[in-house]
């Protein structure tokens, strides 16, 4: 008699919401600023290893040094596994947590936000059995560039991971990229230049969660993580809300001190956290 063992659907839950939005609130407060390459970008390395190992996860470092417009700058990754099926393929969901060089901007949102999403998802993924494949959570360092976005400057720690993930071997069925999901005014964007299946599931996803007013596909090119893993040969998207202002199409709190914590919340971090849950759901 053989037993099969089915795969239980993951649930984003409040209580994980209130833990990214505590997390996302505490890294503002003792994180700001955290520059790629700098001390205190270390220091936020620290935090978020503090942070997600005490869910249960094992978290590691990844440390290595890039060329930027500025000389040699050494940066660090950070990678949390979940491993369900050894001869699996992966999923990678991936944030970054620096904030833009040279700019006074707390990066409450663009950056913080979605390190407290994954953080929360990592305890999601703790509690998670019998899922049909592997989760990697991947926090980058240096998505922001220093000066323009070139082949030297910006994205430096999702080309890493995209590279060490080809020198792995590993075989990898989706990278999910987040960034910029705790507005309060939450409106997420499927940009263009990104997987046409993921976009897919994305909108699935967020139906399938109830949510489907917060997510829409657009014809914009967006320039984020997931483009060195697309880059690398690998389907990857970003969810992402570009639209972040003091009205619809400003943007002017990105990259200024107005990206704060109180530009965030803690309902914006339920929707999104769902959303994410159910694309892991159906990929896996």
């Amino acid at each position: 008699m053989t037993t099969l063992l089915l795969a239980a659907a993951l649930a984003f839950t409040p209580a994980d919401a209130k833990l990214a939005y505590r997390t996302a609130r505490e890294f503002t407060d003792k994180c700001t600023p955290r520059d790629a390459g700098t001390m205190r970008g270390y220091f936020a390395a620290n935090f978020i290893l503090d942070s997600a190992s005490s869910t249960g996860a094992d978290v590691v470092k990844d440390s290595f040094t890039d060329a930027t417009p500025r000389g040699k700058r050494k940066f660090t990754n950070l990678m949390s596994e979940f491993v369900f099926d050894k001869d699996g393929e992966w999923v990678v969901v991936v944030s970054h947590y620096d904030t833009k060089s040279g700019v006074q901007s707390p990066g409450a949102n663009d950056g913080a936000s979605t390190t407290g999403l994954l953080v929360a998802l990592a305890d999601v993924l703790r509690r998670a059995e019998a899922l049909k494949g592997n989760v990697m959570l991947l926090w980058t360092d240096g998505e922001e560039c220093i000066e323009t976005y070139a082949h030297n400057d910006g994205f430096w720690g999702s080309k890493h991971a995209a590279a060490k993930l080809k020198s792995e071997g590993r075989k990898v069925r989706a990278v999910i990229c987040l960034d910029m999901l705790g507005d309060r005014q939450l409106n997420i964007s499927l940009p263009r230049n990104t997987s046409p299946a993921l976009r897919k599931i994305a909108l699935l996803a967020a139906k399938r969660a109830g949510e489907a007013d917060k997510v829409r596909a657009v014809d914009d090119l967006v320039k984020d993580d997931h483009l060195a893993f697309v880059e690398a040969g690998y389907k990857a998207i970003t969810l992402i809300d570009f639209n972040y202002g003091s009205a619809p199409g400003k943007n002017d709190y990105w990259h200024t001190p107005l990206d704060s914590i109180d530009k965030i919340s803690e309902e914006s971090l339920f929707v999104s956290g769902k959303i994410v849950t159910e694309m892991l759901n159906i990929l896996l």
